[in-house]
């Protein structure tokens, strides 16, 4: 199964709808699956005196609420609706992950096939519970979580209906320091809580996401921006519509070099094996009747000859007929 590429665009659109269909556009031009908003209405989701991330503070206005940059970010569900039609017109899967109740019930109205839980509501059991019970295939990012917070959302998301579940490992910083990564909890979450995994990222560059496929990540989501140089929260943890691309067609590589796990030659290599392996060769003239021994036999190129590991096979044998310096040996 192929892994799935959701282009995060998030709130990179800076609350536009024709930079957000441009995202669009960027995330299908770049091969991902699925391109990825965020629908909320920031009275609901944030109170007027919450306070913002440092990283917020350093790519938007220091001195404003959270909620107040977030109005800023805020598409309409009217625009929601125009925007799901434009992914259609497109054929890539639209998504946006639901921060509020009322964000749920329109998303709902929109029949959107997956749902995304992000890393902050982890721990939000009624809005859990309220997405299990859509009975929707779940993606669970679990970034700021111990395996004990990861436990309990499964336990509450499976109690109440959820359909199919895929867990990302995912680290709440933008961008993420690489030492904080810690891929290999990915497959700790794997094999402690037997479910399908995936990884979200938020280092700078592509090759974290890659190396996560590697290790045999089922989904990818990865933030990015039409130009990091703009205004707004997530820009500068974000890739680049060419470098979105470039993680794409890494990936789709990777997948293709990850194979069946099964050692033989590959299809692409056995037309090689004549010419890099070596035959059992007379080292000189050998005439009919001779005893083939170590003093009358070499090893060379090409390998369609009698194959040195039946060395011994041959050693002793009387020679059939006469054979030239550098003549395969047959018996």
């Amino acid at each position: 199964m192929s892994v799935f590429v959701i282009a995060e665009a998030g709130v990179n659109h800076n609350g536009s709808l024709e930079l957000a269909k441009e995202l669009v556009d960027a995330a299908k031009d770049a091969g991902a699956d699925c391109v990825k908003f965020q629908t909320f209405v920031s009275k609901n989701i944030v109170s007027k005196n919450a306070v913002k991330a440092e990283y917020q503070k350093q790519q938007t206005e220091p001195e404003e609420s959270q909620q107040d940059m977030l109005k800023k970010l805020e598409l309409s569900f009217d625009e929601f609706v125009e925007l799901n039609e434009y992914c259609k017109s497109k054929s890539i899967e639209f998504m946006s992950t639901a921060f509020d109740f009322d964000s749920i019930d329109f998303l709902d109205s929109l029949e959107m096939g997956t749902w995304k839980i992000p890393s902050g509501d982890i721990t939000n059991l009624p809005y859990l519970i309220k997405i299990a019970k859509l009975n929707k295939p779940v993606i669970l990012s679990t970034g700021m979580s111990t395996m004990e917070d990861i436990r309990s959302a499964i336990k509450a998301l499976k109690e109440n209906g959820a359909a199919e579940l895929t867990v990302l490992h995912c680290t709440t910083e933008y961008p993420t320091p690489f030492e904080d990564v810690n891929l290999r909890a990915m497959n700790t979450i794997k094999e402690e809580f037997d479910v399908k995994v995936g990884y979200s990222d938020h280092t700078k560059g592509i090759e974290v996401p890659i190396a996560a496929v590697a290790l045999g990540t089922t989904v990818i989501e990865k933030h990015f921006t039409l130009d990091r140089n703009m205004e707004g929260p997530d820009h500068k943890a974000s890739l680049e519509p060419n470098e979105l691309k470039a993680m794409v067609d890494s990936i789709r590589h990777i997948e293709l070099s990850l194979g069946n796990g099964m050692k033989q030659p590959a299809k692409s290599e056995k037309k090689n094996m004549a010419v890099a392996r070596k035959s059992i060769i007379a080292s000189k003239d050998i005439k009919a009747g001779e005893i083939f021994t170590d003093n009358n036999l070499t090893v060379k190129r090409p390998g369609d000859g009698i194959s040195p590991m039946r060395w011994f096979d041959v050693i002793g044998k009387y020679a059939p007929r006469d054979f030239e310096e550098d003549e395969l040996i047959e018996l």
